[in-house]
């Protein structure tokens, strides 16, 4: 993964949002300023930046009730220690009441506000609130829902004030938790995925979170701290069934660990309670990787190294981030090949010069021509691929390191249209995938091993959409789908579930599909960019075809949109993010450049693909 400055309420004049132009118009209820940057004018429109810091005023005297509304909604952006200036806009009765802590309610722009229809009379007024909720964020974890329209309410009284001469207006309720515009949560908030062990496996899972970019209003944990505490709360209830239970229960930092900092060599020392001060060997180790992965996603400077330590300080295991990098995701697909499919169907490799192919690189059936193919995916050892014939009739998988003759299809769909037959195949750590889009016999298969016989897969929650593709995660506990349904199309995550039983024998589901970008009205195609992340094509309720990062929670990353492309029909990634992100457009077969706009690879070709 600019401060959002707007005036609440009617009219949405612009606000000036500068030290000195704030502090000339306190008196006119100013809400905020920033520390840093040069002056400039920011509406509500725009994106955010973490470099600006709100600071939250307090309540003028006499302020009539507009202006408490709007300074209470722009204090709650602020990261104001225990959100002390916002309070003083509550009644203290509702102080006590408030937890600014327990939910974050995130609308696509600030809230506005509506005075009552009798205006500013009587002694008590209700104030409501409106926008268009887009998701909430609790325990960390970010839910996105499809946008719509939020209802909340301030109430308003006049009680007296301290000294007792006069009255005041104050907020006597409000809804619980946060209430904020996207930019102003992008703001103050970074994306961070935490990891954990997948249930009976040597390899890890990413679990995105958000925390705070500076330190948390309420525990003063700064950012390595919150990442650290966020990890041993443990996963996403969603992503409980496929993981294995990472900490000894009520494990945890030491009581009063509020920042941590590398030492100069990069050494990170972790005081650990007295719930985790007795794990020690391998448990020890995999504690520690899980939180050097989960550290190398905050910037600099790098953690080279932690040292677990038991509460009483003394050492308890040391682990090395090369050592942690071994499980990361991006080494369960190494390489940089891009694969595709040519203009006469052969499967063929993407040249070190622009605009060339490599015609030696892919071996066997599927680079000689013994099949006309469609699409294709290769497996991340790199030795094997998987091919849909052109017809989308037959699925195969053979050798692409070797000469070997085409062996019998490993499935055949049996749809008289080509449209119905099967999508393109993906592979996770060992297995293939394909979906069967027969209207008369719709099929999640898979093959273990990427070889026969099929098995076909359960889909908990289709309720009659079709499966028109899908990615699955290097993790192989996550699975992309492209779902479609009355004319529309869904991209959904689903958890991919495997249960042995006594006598040995694996059964596989796909359960609890949750959606990934329900704020796009369409999506036409996908891949994994990342641990967590997706790049998608698709467009918005009256918007345009564009192609961006989305993450696995639903949430859009501040730098999701990228250079537009015509017509885009395929896009290609992999969990490595340093890794070209390749698409085929009207311009042939593409790749983004850093920093750069796309350019040409190959003039002719389908279907790009990294290994997965």
């Amino acid at each position: 993964m600019g401060a959002e400055g707007r005036r609440y309420g009617q009219g949405r004049a612009t606000r000036a949002v500068a030290l000195l132009v704030c502090a000339a118009f306190v008196l006119a209820g100013c809400a905020s300023m920033p520390d840093s940057g040069d002056v400039e004018q920011v509406r509500a429109t725009k994106g955010a930046d973490s470099q600006v810091r709100v600071y939250a005023v307090p309540p003028r005297d006499g302020a009539r009730p507009q202006e408490i509304v709007d300074g209470f909604l722009e204090a709650m952006t602020s990261d104001d220690p225990s959100y002390a200036t916002a309070r003083k806009y509550l009644t203290k009765q509702w102080t006590k009441k408030w937890r600014p802590e327990s939910l974050t309610t995130v609308l696509t722009e600030a809230p506005e506000s509506a005075a009552p229809p009798g205006g500013e009379e009587g002694d008590e007024l209700s104030y409501a609130l409106s926008g268009e909720l887009i998701a909430t964020v609790d325990r960390h974890e970010y839910k996105s829902v499809v946008p719509a329209q939020y209802g909340g309410a301030l109430r308003l009284v006049r009680q007296n004030t301290p000294d007792g001469k006069g009255k005041e207006w104050r907020i006597d309720a409000a809804p619980q938790g946060l209430v904020l515009g996207e930019s102003d949560f992008l703001r103050n908030h970074l994306s961070v995925n935490k990891y954990y062990w997948v249930a009976g496996q040597n390899t890890v899972v990413a679990d995105p979170v958000y925390i705070r970019q500076r330190q948390d209003p309420m525990t003063r944990m700064d950012p390595v701290a919150q990442a650290l505490s966020a990890l041993f709360e443990g996963p996403a209830d969603w992503l409980t069934p496929v993981v294995d239970a990472p900490f000894p229960a009520g494990a945890g930092l030491r009581k009063g660990t509020t920042s941590l900092t590398p030492d100069d060599q990069g050494e990170l020392r972790v005081p650990l309670n007295d719930k985790a001060s007795n794990v020690g060997g391998t448990p020890c180790k995999r504690m520690a990787t899980q939180m050097l992965l989960t550290l190398r996603e905050l910037a600099a400077p790098r953690v080279e190294q932690v040292k677990l330590q038991r509460a009483d300080g003394s050492p308890l295991c040391v682990l090395t981030a090369d050592q942690a990098d071994a499980y990361a995701l991006e080494r369960v697909s190494p390489g940089s090949n891009v694969y595709f499919v040519d203009s006469d169907h052969r499967m063929a490799v993407v040249g070190t010069k622009p605009k060339t192919v490599d015609e030696t690189e892919v071996r066997g059936p599927f680079g000689d021509g013994q099949v006309k193919i469609g699409t294709v995916a290769v497996a991340r050892g790199m030795h094997r691929a998987a091919a849909v014939s052109q017809d989308g009739r037959s699925l195969y998988a053979a050798s692409i390191v070797s000469d070997e003759p085409l062996a019998a299809p490993l499935a055949q769909s049996g749809a008289p249209r080509a449209a119905d037959r099967f999508s393109a195949p993906s592979w996770d750590r060992n297995d293939l995938w394909v979906a069967d889009r027969n209207p008369a016999d719709p099929r999640l298969l898979r093959f273990a091993g990427g070889k026969g016989p099929a098995q076909a897969v359960d889909v908990e929650g289709l309720d009659g959409a079709r499966i028109e593709s899908l990615r699955v995660s290097a993790d192989g506990v996550r699975m992309a789908l492209l779902l479609s349904k009355d004319g529309k199309s869904t991209l959904e995550i689903g958890r991919v579930e495997r249960h042995t039983d006594a006598e040995g024998r694996t059964t596989v589901s796909v359960v609890e599909l949750r959606a990934a970008a329900p704020r796009l009205e369409t999506v036409t195609a996908l891949s994994w960019a990342g641990p967590s992340r997706l790049v998608v094509v698709g467009k918005e309720t009256g918007g345009v075809q564009q192609v961006r990062y989305v993450q696995t929670d639903g949430s859009l990353t501040p730098a999701g949109g990228l250079p537009g492309l015509n017509k885009v029909s395929a896009v290609a990634a992999t969990e490595d993010e340093e890794q070209l992100l390749v698409a085929v457009s009207d311009d042939g077969l593409v790749r983004l450049m850093p920093n750069a706009n796309w350019q040409t690879m190959v003039e002719k070709g389908t279907w790009p693909v990294y290994p997965g």
